[in-house]
């Protein structure tokens, strides 16, 4: 009874650190005669905790009637790509490793997380994109680093390891 209660809990919690994504396009890869298609799908993130990063990545979401469902688990290739969209403003403080996004990918068990980290010594944000499942996650990941730049001709230049604890 309490590993049905603790699931339930799990499936209810929110699924993201951010907001939902913004779905920039889908692409078809895979043609099905009676069924939604198997594609695609570019999203664009901005990072809640970091002004003036987003991030966009590229997921395959299965077709056919489980995907239609909402049944299929999707696979783990997952691409991604971060910049720097204006100048760079911390909220707050932030651990290493820390999500900046998540998602569900399988209606149990399974998500993708973009989680985000300071290489303090180059002054770089690294973000990471995996999927993870609670048995067993997945060893495919995609890596995308944001170095620090000045934005604009009065820019002050944060320094990320000021604001990871």
């Amino acid at each position: 009874m309490l590993a049905l209660l603790c699931a339930s809990f799990w499936l209810t919690a929110p699924a993201h650190a951010a907001d939902e994504p913004d779905l920039i396009f889908r692409r078809s890869t895979v043609f099905k005669w009676l069924s939604p298609n198997d594609k695609l799908a570019t999203y664009g993130v901005d990072d809640p905790e970091v002004e003036g990063v987003s991030c966009h990545f590229t997921v395959p979401e299965r077709g056919g009637y489980k995907g239609w469902l909402g049944l299929a688990e999707e696979v783990s290739d997952i691409s991604l790509a971060c910049r720097q969209i204006g100048p760079i403003n911390f909220k707050a403080k932030s651990a290493q490793g820390e999500d900046m996004f998540r998602q569900r990918r399988s209606m149990f068990f399974k998500k993708m997380q973009i989680v985000r980290g300071c290489d303090a010594k180059r002054n770089v944000l690294v973000y990471m994109v995996y999927s993870d499942r609670i048995i067993e996650g997945s060893p495919k990941n995609s890596t995308s680093s944001v170095p620090i730049m000045p934005w604009g001709a009065d820019a002050v230049i944060q320094k990320c390891g000021d604001f990871i604890r």
